[in-house]
């Protein structure tokens, strides 16, 4: 037989560290998560940088391009729609239904250079592709100074 050593305030800290999670999971949010959390459905979406663009892909099965709006706003780019349900199928006659609807939001913060103009979007297949442009770097400009003598 093993022995344990008895520790008498054991349950007490594993109580104290879920207290403490659980306040920490309930207010350690940002506004963006709020608007996040708010939404009835989340999209999917990878985020990945090319050598000339930032693009985002979002996964929108289920959803027209006319139901999508993007919006740029204060250098935060934000992709609004809603996905609806279809009405000739009765709740009565479900065996399962696992699929959410409703409206979605999610927002992203970009770089401040950005050009807004050069922003473009694409639709297909249930994925809405985002391009991003990169900014052009600027380059140092070199001044030829004469020497006089």
């Amino acid at each position: 037989m093993a022995v344990v050593r008895w520790q008498p305030y054991g349950a007490v800290a594993t109580l104290q560290d879920s207290i403490n999670r659980l306040f920490n999971d309930a207010f350690s949010r940002t506004p963006a998560d709020e608007d996040f959390a708010l939404s009835a459905w989340k999209p999917l979406v990878d985020i990945f940088d090319r050598e000339d663009a930032i693009i985002i892909h979002a996964e929108l099965p289920g959803v027209t391009k006319e139901d999508v709006s993007i919006e740029l706003k204060e250098n935060i780019l934000t992709l609004k729609g809603e996905r609806t349900e279809s009405r000739e199928i009765k709740e009565d006659k479900y065996y399962r239904k696992e699929r959410t609807f409703g409206s979605f939001h999610r927002a992203f913060t970009l770089p401040t250079a950005i050009n807004p103009e050069k922003i473009k979007a694409t639709f297909k297949d249930g994925i809405l592709e985002i391009e991003i442009p990169k900014p052009e770097e600027q380059k140092p400009k070199q001044i030829k100074i004469d020497i006089a003598e």
